[in-house]
């Protein structure tokens, strides 16, 4: 089965290509030497994406906010002024037609060839699958890619609980539409379930609706039942293609993003051990050797860190997916500035449920000082990713207002930082409300203040994070993964 789950991926990457920049070839002819082509491959294109999407190929200018799922001369007024109900689709490209109009093209018609033997290789796979549940899935989903119509396959998705492989595939998130955060990206995960760690996961899912009515904000701010049907799974990820593959490796996902099934179903939320345990043991205890103050380094933790990310998934559930007038949802309310703001209440609300577990005992022997120390070294970690992206706008957000807060202080001696746990706890609890608030109130302009504010890396915390750069320690890391690397 796991051959034409690799080429099913293999497809995606191709057609991330076409969304991210356009002809794959055009760009990797450019590379004069190896390590050249491999970074190219990295960033899926001539820009940094770890470096606010600076291009590092001659020739190239900045990247289009819309990358290549919009005309490169399309005005935003022009787009606005279209009439097309389609345009806002997750499932279309924009193009222009013979006579240099506006024109929606579905992605299922866009990418029809590529479409086609992902669908086949997807097909052979689910003749394969032994996991009834796995199987249907499968088939569920290569109907959905001929169609975009992704409901009935999330369902199933939902439905699949004791298989061991899991594939993600399709069209999915919509970070690299910066234009509009409308346009959703081709990618596919390849995954093994970590059955025992997935089972002490799961109580934590059945918490959803205690969280939700324990948010530390108004009582209108928390008013939708989350779906309790949610769950919680560790897994060792075996290769990623497509966006999720772009610049940074991502090490937790949460889907499905369509709405319609989090009500009806609620979401899965996937943490990805290995790529997670990789991070914490190349990146994040370097930088906590640098940067964390010499008393608090021990309360650096992997289970700290598992906890923090695992949580921050979580957190997407809580909260509001309307705004609290019932108008539209808060996606919709708040534009381009959903993503960063959906970010910022995922790190903060993550950080508090873990919190608020503890508060009700759900964790034994659990010394909160580890998450909070383990948060703040994290942030080091992620803002080094670039503010360019929502998590990075995300990860400015929540340091400047902790510095604000006084949550923690730098030693000016020996550049190194100190977590103020009573502070951090009520700056914790103070940002997760402003946050629900604003997407409650489907608040715009307070949502564009707050990144236009805080959404960026000012001078002091760059020169700390050179620090971390002139210390050799990586950004992120790359993955040796393909059928090869697993002797297939």
């Amino acid at each position: 089965m796991l051959p034409h789950l690799f080429k099913a991926a293999n497809i995606m990457d191709e057609i991330f290509w076409m969304e991210a920049f356009g002809d794959k070839e055009s760009v990797l002819s450019q590379a004069t030497e190896p390590a050249m082509e491999k970074f190219i491959k990295i960033n899926y294109g001539p820009w940094e994406r770890l470096n606010a999407n600076k291009p590092f190929l001659d020739g190239f200018g900045d990247k289009p906010a819309g990358a290549n799922f919009y005309p490169v001369d399309m005005i935003k007024a022009e787009f606005e002024a279209w009439g097309e109900p389609s345009k806002t689709s997750l499932y279309t490209l924009i193009r222009r037609d013979e006579n240099g109009k506006l024109k929606a093209i579905p992605y299922h018609e866009a990418f029809k060839d590529q479409i086609a033997a992902a669908v086949g290789a997807i097909r052979q796979a689910a003749e394969l699958a032994e996991d009834p549940g796995l199987k249907r899935y499968l088939e569920l989903r290569a109907e959905a890619l001929l169609t975009d119509e992704y409901y009935e396959s999330d369902v199933a998705w939902m439905d699949m609980k004791t298989n061991t492989i899991d594939f993600v595939v399709g069209p999915i998130e919509n970070y690299e539409d910066q234009l509009y955060g409308y346009k959703a990206a081709h990618e596919a995960f390849i995954l093994v379930k970590d059955k025992a760690w997935s089972a002490r996961l799961d109580k934590y899912a059945a918490l959803l609706p205690d969280l939700q009515k324990a948010l530390p904000t108004d009582e209108a701010y928390k008013n939708e039942t989350p779906g309790s049907d949610s769950d919680l799974n560790a897994y060792d990820a075996i290769f990623y293609a497509g966006d999720c593959n772009a610049g940074s490796k991502t090490i937790a996902i949460n889907l499905p993003n369509d709405e319609k099934v989090r009500a009806n179903k609620g979401s899965r939320k996937l943490q990805l051990k290995n790529s997670m345990q990789a991070k914490f043991d190349q990146i994040l205890l370097p930088i906590t050797d640098l940067l964390i103050a010499e008393d608090q380094r021990a309360h650096v933790k992997f289970d700290a860190f598992f906890e923090n990310t695992m949580f921050h998934e979580v957190a997407h559930g809580l909260g509001l997916g309307n705004t609290i007038d019932g108008s539209q949802t808060v996606r919709e309310a708040l534009k381009e500035t959903y993503s960063s703001i959906e970010e910022s209440k995922a790190d903060i609300l993550g950080l508090w449920a873990v919190y608020q577990l503890n508060e009700l005992g759900e964790f034994t022997d659990k010394d909160m000082m580890d998450n909070m120390v383990t948060f703040m070294a994290g942030i080091f970690r992620s803002v080094r990713f670039g503010a360019a992206s929502a998590h990075g706008k995300a990860n400015m957000i929540r340091f400047y207002y902790f510095q604000e807060k006084g949550a923690f202080e730098r030693d000016e001696a020996t550049g190194t930082y100190r977590v103020n746990y009573e502070k951090m706890k009520q700056a914790m609890l103070d940002l997760s409300d402003l946050i629900l608030t604003i997407q409650g109130d489907g608040d715009y302009d307070k949502a564009k203040a707050m990144i236009d504010e805080m959404g960026f890396i000012r001078e002091g915390l760059q020169a700390d994070l050179d620090r971390i750069g002139q210390a050799g320690i990586p950004v992120d890391i790359v993955f040796e993964q393909g059928p090869e690397v697993l002797g297939l």
